[in-house]
C-alpha cells in the first residue's frame, strides 16, 4: 500500500477546520481577544437596554404619542420601500447574476454605492436630483409633484439606502442556483418564466429572504438621508430614528432611550432571523448532499 489516501466515491473531502469544531484547538490568547471584541461591541447595546428596561422607559414608550406615531410611520414607509425594492431590485439582481454585458461592472458599482456613501451625502444627492431646484425639480413641479419634506421623500430615502442590501443578497442567491436543475426543467418543456418561478426563485429563496430582512432593517434605521431629504416633521416625516435624535436634543433622555431600544430590539430580531435562514439553508444543502 502507498501512503496516499483514496477518496471514497460519493463523498466530499472533509477539511480540518469546520464551523462545528471545538474551541479547544484555538490558542487561549485568541479566545481572550475575541471575547474582548465581543464585549466592546455588546457593552453599548447592553447599557441601552438596561437603561430602557430597568428605568421603565421601554414600558412607557407605547403611551408616548410621538413614539407611537413615529413607529407607525416607520412601519408603513419601510413596508412600501420594501415592495419597491423587491419589484425593481429582483430583475436587476437576476440580470447581474446571469448576464455579463458592457458596463455591468459599472452597474454593480452603482448598486453598491449607497452602501458606502455617508447618509447625509445620500440625502443631499436625493435633494439635488428631485428637489425643487434639482435635476428633475422643474418637470416634477410642472405636474404638481413636490417630493422633498413629504412622506414620499421618506420612502425614497429609505429605498435608496436599503435596496443594495437586497440586490446583493438576491444576486448571490441567483448565482448559487444549480444550472443543471434549470436545464432539466427546460428539457421537460418548461418555458423561461416557469423555470424562474418554479426553480430559480425557490432555490434562491433563502438568499432572497436574507436580503429582504437586511434591507428592511437598514430602511428601519435610516436617519441621515431622511433628515436631509424629508426633514423631521412629526406625523409626516418623523420616523423612529428621528425621534431618538429629536428627543435627545430636546433633553428627554427617557423618550430617546425608549425609541432607541425599540430600534435595537427590532434590528436584533432581524439579524437573528437572517442567521436562522442561513443555517436553515446550510442544513438543507447538507441533507441533500
Amino acid at each position: 500500500m502507498t501512503g496516499r489516501a483514496v477518496a471514497r466515491p460519493g463523498r466530499r473531502p472533509t477539511t480540518r477546520t469546520q464551523a462545528g469544531s471545538s474551541l479547544r484547538s484555538i490558542p487561549p490568547v485568541v479566545i481572550v481577544v475575541a471575547a474582548i471584541a465581543v464585549a466592546l461591541l455588546a457593552l453599548p447595546v447592553v447599557a441601552l437596554l438596561v437603561k430602557a428596561i430597568g428605568g421603565g422607559a421601554l414600558a412607557g414608550a407605547l403611551s408616548d404619542p410621538a413614539i407611537v406615531a413615529a413607529l407607525r410611520l416607520s412601519l408603513i414607509t419601510t413596508g412600501v420601500s420594501l415592495v419597491i425594492t423587491v419589484v425593481l431590485g429582483t430583475p436587476l439582481a437576476f440580470v447581474l447574476a446571469r448576464r455579463r454585458f458592457p458596463g455591468s461592472p459599472l452597474v454593480e458599482a452603482i448598486v453598491d454605492l449607497p452602501i458606502v456613501l455617508p447618509p447625509s451625502v445620500a440625502g443631499l444627492a436625493l435633494l439635488l436630483a428631485v428637489g425643487r431646484r434639482g435635476l428633475l425639480g422643474d418637470p416634477l413641479h410642472a405636474v404638481g409633484i413636490e417630493l422633498p419634506f413629504t412622506t414620499i421623500a421618506v420612502i425614497l430615502a429609505q429605498t435608496f439606502v436599503s435596496a443594495p442590501f437586497f440586490i446583493r443578497g438576491a444576486r448571490s442567491g441567483f448565482v448559487g442556483v444549480d444550472s443543471d436543475m434549470e436545464d432539466a426543467a427546460r428539457c421537460d418543456g418548461a418555458d423561461e418564466w416557469a423555470v424562474v418561478r418554479r426553480i430559480t426563485v425557490p432555490l434562491a429563496g433563502a438568499a432572497l429572504a436574507s436580503g429582504l430582512v437586511l434591507s428592511w432593517a437598514r430602511a428601519m434605521g435610516e436617519f441621515g438621508a431622511t433628515i436631509m431629504f424629508a426633514g423631521n416633521v412629526e406625523g409626516r416625516t418623523q420616523t423612529l430614528p428621528l425621534v431618538v435624535y429629536g428627543q435627545f436634543q430636546g433633553g428627554d433622555l427617557d423618550g430617546s432611550v425608549a425609541a432607541a431600544a425599540i430600534l435595537v430590539l427590532a434590528a436584533f430580531g432581524v439579524l437573528i432571523a437572517v442567521r436562522a435562514l442561513h443555517w436553515g439553508r446550510v442544513l438543507d444543502v447538507r441533507a441533500v448532499s
